[in-house]
C-alpha cells in the first residue's frame, strides 16, 4: 500500500496542537500543544472586563438574597394553592396500594 516508516504529523482540528503519529504502531509519538491566544490586548481591557465579572457577581447574590428573603412568602403561597386544588378536585377512585394488589 505504499506506508511508510517514517513518522507524519497532524493537526488537531478541535485544539490546533500538533501529532507525531508513528503509521507501524499507530501510536501518537509527540504532542505540540497550540499556542494560547491571548484574551486582553491590553491591562485596561482586562480591568474593565474584571469590573464587569465583579458587578455580575454581585448582582446575582443580590438577587439570590432577594430570593431568598420571599422564599417563605412563595413557599406558603404554592402551598396554599395545592390545599386549594387538592380540595375542589374530589377524589373518586382510591389509589391502589401494593396490598390490594396481592
Amino acid at each position: 500500500m505504499g506506508l511508510s516508516d517514517e513518522a507524519f504529523e497532524v493537526s488537531c482540528p478541535d485544539c490546533g496542537a500538533m501529532l507525531k503519529i508513528d503509521p507501524g504502531s499507530r501510536a501518537i509519538i509527540s504532542h505540540t500543544p497550540a499556542p494560547r491566544k491571548r484574551m486582553f490586548e491590553d491591562f485596561g481591557d482586562a480591568a474593565r472586563a474584571l469590573r464587569e465579572a465583579d458587578a455580575r457577581r454581585e448582582s446575582l447574590f443580590a438577587q439570590s438574597v432577594d430570593a431568598q428573603k420571599n422564599k417563605d412568602d412563595v413557599l406558603a403561597k404554592k402551598f396554599a394553592e395545592a390545599v386549594k386544588k387538592a380540595k375542589e378536585t374530589p377524589m373518586t377512585d382510591r389509589p391502589l396500594r401494593d396490598f390490594d394488589l396481592d
